[in-house]
């Protein structure tokens, strides 16, 4: 007996439909007992005080020479020709 593709088809998508429809029941289900258990909804904090503005920018010493050492290295991983890269802002990460 050979089974038929569109029956592989529709078997597999109703068995998925019915997978999913169940895991959303059982979060829901999880969900409910975690409440009962703990209490309810917490409260969000409010921050405790303003926020503090952002540090200010740092000078980058030699800012030319970086930038030119990077567009050398950004030029040779890309395999072109440096003259066609421009920086346009460069920020340190802390």
């Amino acid at each position: 007996m050979e089974v038929s593709n569109l029956f592989v088809c529709i078997m597999g998508m109703t068995v998925t439909f019915i997978g999913l429809t169940c895991l959303i029941f059982l979060i829901m289900l999880t969900g409910k007992i975690v409440r009962s258990i703990g209490g309810g909804e917490v409260p969000m904090k409010a921050p405790a005080g303003p926020i503090p503005p952002a540090p200010a920018a740092e000078v980058i010493p030699n800012r030319q020479e970086l930038i030119a050492a990077i567009s050398v290295a950004l030029a040779e991983e890309m395999g072109t020709d440096m003259t066609g890269i421009r920086i346009l802002s460069l920020k340190k990460v802390s």
